[in-house]
């Protein structure tokens, strides 16, 4: 397998039109959202899953932002692909084709191969139990979160953890329990070796219905060392993580950072 680096600018003002020609706003929870809107129009230009995993990376207060995907086809093929297809003005203008860029990456997988990364991710785990909180306890009713719901890992460690002070804990804080949480998923293709939370929001996410789901919204930096080079491969080419669809999962490689020392 050949996997490709794709770059595309992205017109922002215009994406936001194309979503509201396609009523993606609507809903007594709507939100826009960059990543349902990608998710919907690069599979309508290029095909299902074809440009994905991607990271769309914005600058504060930018009206474009720069779209990054893996890919399995190059730029020759992804153009010839959207030549076929019929798009609304907004569209075009949201996704300017005459600047896809593609770039063949080199294989990296090496056994013991170490690389910086930088990844999006929505951390989140579906409930085994149901889980308490103390607000329901102090008011009697039965549940906070039923088991199966979708919720924040970090909040799903507190909640097991109901002693705040605990939380406090450098083995609890947000970046440890999401750092286990990426570990957790490169398991068997990486080893991490160091890691840090680049930034972290809380964010309404529209999906199918038009409704608006709170969760979290992190970006990690660090330093990996590839331990399995088809797992590893597999993971770059695929994501990490849930919401993959939707511009979180994808291992964007950096130079790796000097390395830490060993106590």
């Amino acid at each position: 397998m050949t996997l490709h680096l794709a770059r595309l600018p992205i017109d922002l003002p215009a994406l936001a039109r194309a979503a509201g020609e396609r009523g993606w706003t609507r809903g007594s929870r709507a939100t826009f959202d960059e990543g349902r809107a990608l998710h919907h129009l690069l599979g309508e230009t290029f095909g299902p899953g074809v440009l994905q995993p991607f990271r769309l990376i914005v600058a504060p207060r930018a009206r474009t932002g720069t779209l990054w995907a893996y890919t399995e086809a190059n730029a020759a093929t992804l153009l010839e692909t959207a030549k076929m297809v019929a798009l609304s003005e907004a569209a075009e203008a949201a996704l300017p084709l005459s600047r896809l860029a593609t770039k063949t990456l080199p294989d990296v997988a090496a056994p013991g191969r170490r690389l910086g990364f930088d990844i999006r991710l929505r951390p989140v785990v579906r409930l085994a139990s149901d889980i308490e909180t103390p607000a329901d306890r102090n008011k009697g009713r039965r549940h906070g979160f039923k088991a199966g719901a979708e919720i924040d890992a970090f909040l799903a460690t507190a909640l097991r953890n109901p002693d705040r002070n605990a939380m406090g804990d450098t083995d609890r804080s947000r970046e440890t329990v999401y750092a286990a949480w990426l570990a957790d998923r490169l398991a068997g293709a990486a080893e991490i070796e160091d890691i840090r939370l680049a930034s972290f929001r809380r964010r309404l996410a529209a999906r199918g219905d038009g409704r608006g789901v709170e969760g979290p919204d992190a970006i990690l930096h660090g330093t990996l060392t590839v331990r399995e080079p088809d797992a590893f491969r597999d993971r770059l080419r695929r994501g990490v993580g849930r919401h993959k669809a939707f511009g979180f999962g994808m291992l964007l490689l950096r130079p790796p950072g000097r390395p830490v020392p060993r106590s």
